[in-house]
């Protein structure tokens, strides 16, 4: 039976709330994700939020219903509270009718089997959640096998980035990693590493991909490192007719990936 929960001083809420900080993340092992359709997002990959907090009216949806059941039956706690306390949990003015929390999750690189899919994603010092977001989005979309995040990227469990994504956090793989260590995984077994690069004349449609091809994006401001690019099996870029001189790190990341898939699919 759901407990309620109506003060802004209850211990909960403010252990809650501190969880849109890194810090506190780290600590705990816990991040943050609300909303009806990335929690049943969750719920369908086999996340099940430890809390669930949610207003009397957002429990009357039929999927909030089927959420609390299940955090319920999975030995966790469903929790009754206001709009105002949802908002600062979530940080927004208006704030999702459901609130949940769960458990840290990520894949390590010896457990991704590269033979899941012909597609992965690979991004590299990434520092915008937006973008980290967006690029889970394209994974989910193009049935990317996972997302291998390398070196200091941006914290996947974020609230931006979780949002962001739109559920796929749940549904895409992430590993976390070093280059030192990813490349070595990397070229124990089939593989192509594609670069993408404003320092190489290949046109990204005129190249050949096999898979499974390794699509691998830098950092937004500075780009790949050098020595990185020269691991790369095949540089390409993408045709700017305009006067930018690049695309943003995720609109690139989703226009290759679609074209890798068009020439995976024949």
């Amino acid at each position: 039976m759901p407990r309620e929960i109506t003060a802004f001083s209850n211990t909960l809420v403010k252990r809650v709330r501190s969880l849109r900080d890194k810090k506190h993340r780290r600590a705990e092992g816990l991040f943050l994700a609300e909303g009806l359709r990335i929690l049943t997002e969750a719920r369908e990959a086999g996340r099940i939020p430890h809390y669930l907090f949610f207003t009397a009216e957002g429990a009357r949806h039929p999927l909030a219903v089927t959420l609390i059941d299940a955090v319920e039956g999975a030995g966790g706690e469903a929790i009754e509270t206001s709009h105002d306390i949802l908002s600062k949990l979530s940080g927004k003015d208006n704030a999702q009718s459901v609130v949940g929390v769960f458990p840290e999750f990520t894949t390590p690189l010896a457990e991704l089997d590269r033979d899941a899919s012909p597609i992965w994603l690979v991004a590299e010092r990434l520092r915008d959640p937006g973008n980290l977001g967006t690029i889970l989005r394209t994974g989910d979309a193009v049935g990317a096998g996972g997302l291998i995040l390398i070196d200091d990227c941006v914290d996947p469990f974020s609230v931006e980035a979780v949002r962001a994504s739109m559920g796929a956090l749940f549904t895409v793989p992430i590993a976390r990693v070093r280059w030192e260590e990813f490349v070595p995984w990397l070229r124990s077994g089939p593989a192509q590493l594609v670069g993408l690069s404003l320092q190489t004349d290949t046109d990204y449609r005129g190249a050949s991909y096999a898979a499974p091809t390794f699509l691998l994006t830098g950092n937004e401001a500075q780009g790949l490192p050098e020595a990185y690019e020269a691991e790369c099996d095949v540089l390409v870029k993408l045709p700017m007719l305009g006067k930018a001189d690049s695309l943003n790190a995720a609109v690139a990341t989703a226009v290759m990936a679609y074209e890798v898939l068009a020439q995976l699919r024949g």
